[in-house]
């Protein structure tokens, strides 16, 4: 099986746990030169909202030496991850694009616009 020449990633979960794993891959792709796209919707469009991550769990984290959310996302977006918002996610968390953070560029899109950016080389998770 050969490797996908992208990744992306449909981050619906609102669960901190699942965001930062998709982190994790998204920003192990990254590193070993895979384009990758990261769809945040429904309770996943929470992540990219100021001071969303849970401060227990990364104190916890950088204080075990892990990357911590804050960690993993400055990677993503330092590697060229394309952030991209689903305007239907938004409007079911009762959000508009003025609630999300400004330090990262994030793109509105829809499922159309995301399928349209994947690769028919790639893979697509959902998380």
């Amino acid at each position: 099986m050969t490797s996908p020449d992208k990744l992306s990633l449909i981050i619906q979960s609102g669960a901190y746990e699942r965001i930062h794993y998709a982190l994790v891959i998204a920003s192990a792709a990254l590193a070993v030169g895979k384009p990758v796209t990261l769809l945040f919707t429904m309770g996943g469009t929470r992540a990219l909202t100021e001071d969303w991550a849970d401060q227990a769990r990364e104190k916890a984290f950088a204080a075990d030496g892990l990357a911590t959310f804050e960690d993993l996302l400055s990677a993503c977006q330092e590697l060229e991850a394309t952030f991209m918002v689903c305007a239907l996610g938004l409007r079911s968390e009762k959000l508009d694009t003025g609630d999300l953070r400004a330090d990262i560029p994030i793109t509105e899109g829809s499922a159309v616009s995301f399928l349209s950016d994947a690769s028919d080389k790639g893979a697509i998770l959902y998380v």
